[in-house]
């Protein structure tokens, strides 16, 4: 679903960084693109580079830089072909960290970023979506369509991963290959990011009690709390926060930030962002649950922060959550979440456009919302009035329809861009 976002900005910028975690396609993508491909992963490559490094101006475009922050002043080489004149489409960078230091200039208006994640459900092939995020920004009421895609089928899809080379995987090899990803985190793409680390083990409970918080917004106090439990000796909270910063470096990270109001019609907002993982498999193999687990254990152990369901209904939100993202960047639109300061109105996400008017979703595991589930899309109503152009429930269910009140229920199946 990038594909399109990226080809409407190559029409116009000289030079895109792709970003995101590693085995998202970067590369792939990339390369469907370009007529050059210089990978900075060949050592013998990186020499040439290095030993001249406006070879990469010089080469047949568009030119792709593969995992660029191996060597982050070819960075500078292509924003000076950007001010040389380059025309539209002639250089794409993909690389799947943010070097710790980077002795470059930022690129600003001359290299543009877009963020790739992994598959959102309309793009994994398992039903057809009936209904229009961008439709429903635009105003569009109408809803339409049904899905054979039962609550089984989400709890699979969560622990499948959108990883493209992943999910088509034999389950248990895919649980590996899961396991090896997060193993080599903490092996290899820690170090890489310029970021030692001591206490491996402690950086794996760390993230273990991340994934547990999925979808709440625990402070990083709780989760250390939860990661450290029994320890004597914790560490300092300089090195979680580091551990936090470098996770958000490798796009392993993607917090949801704070919904910042409209104005001074709402006030008491919170400014906790809340916890979700690049991909809600990578929290499920964190926490070694598997879809069985999911549907047969309705509160696992070991959950971390304010949580007003299962974990399984967190991980579904986490799920939902990935594909608002995806659905809303084609759209030009930004997602955040609003929390009141006490947490007595929540609203889970916020998507707004660029005049500020705002469609409001709440994620439910169920399949048919009650009046109390629908509770605060109300009060987000009352309070803004005509900002909110729309207000939704995503659900597990079968239809798409609205509700007496006008709210609109679409099972998440059924979403698309």
């Amino acid at each position: 679903m990038v594909d399109g976002e990226l080809d409407r900005m190559l029409t116009g910028l000289p030079a895109v960084a792709i970003v995101g975690p590693k085995a998202v396609g970067k590369t792939a993508t990339a390369q469907r693109r370009a007529r050059t491909v210089v990978d900075l992963s060949d050592p013998d490559e990186t020499d040439l580079v290095v030993a001249d490094l406006r070879r990469v101006t010089r080469l047949p475009r568009p030119v792709l830089v593969d995992e660029w922050q191996v060597l982050p002043r070819v960075w500078d080489a292509v924003r000076r072909g950007v001010d040389d004149g380059a025309e539209p489409g002639s250089f794409l960078l993909t690389g799947s960290a943010t070097p710790t230091a980077r002795p470059m200039h930022s690129g600003a208006g001359r290299i543009v970023q877009l963020r790739m994640r992994p598959m959102a459900l309309a793009e994994r092939g398992i039903g057809d979506p009936t209904v229009s995020l961008s439709a429903m920004l635009g105003g569009e009421r109408a809803l339409e369509g049904d899905t054979g895609v039962l609550l089984e089928h989400y709890a699979e899809e969560i622990v499948a991963s959108g990883f493209p080379g992943l999910r088509e995987m034999p389950p248990r090899v895919r649980r590996d290959a899961l396991d090896t990803y997060l193993r080599l985190i903490v092996e290899r793409d820690f170090p890489e990011a310029g970021r030692e680390v001591r206490r491996p083990g402690t950086l794996r409970a760390w993230m273990r009690a991340y994934a547990a918080a999925t979808a709440t917004t625990a402070s990083y106090t709780e989760i250390l709390d939860a990661a450290t439990a029994g320890e004597p000796d914790k560490p300092a909270r300089t090195t979680t926060t580091a551990y936090r910063e470098t996770l958000e470096r490798i796009w392993l990270l993607e917090e949801l930030p704070p919904w910042v109001g409209a104005g001074s019609r709402l006030s008491a907002l919170g400014r906790t962002p809340k916890h979700h993982l690049a991909d809600p498999a990578l929290a499920a193999r964190l926490l070694g649950v598997n879809a069985p687990t999911l549907l047969d254990t309705p509160h696992p152990a070991g959950t971390v922060g304010p949580r007003r369901g299962s974990l399984f209904g967190a991980l579904f939100e986490s799920l939902a959550t990935l594909c608002v993202r995806v659905y809303a960047e084609g759209a030009g639109a930004t997602v955040s979440h609003l929390r009141t300061h006490r947490g007595d109105h929540e609203v889970d996400l916020i998507v707004e456009r660029d005049d500020g008017r705002v469609l409001a979703i709440e994620v439910k595991l169920g399949a048919t919302p009650s009046d109390r589930d629908v509770r605060h899309l109300h009060w987000l109503s009352e309070r803004v009035g005509a900002d909110v152009v729309d207000s939704v429930v995503i659900t597990t269910g079968r239809a798409a329809y609205r509700r007496p009140d006008g709210i609109a229920v679409v099972p998440l199946a059924l979403l698309g861009p």
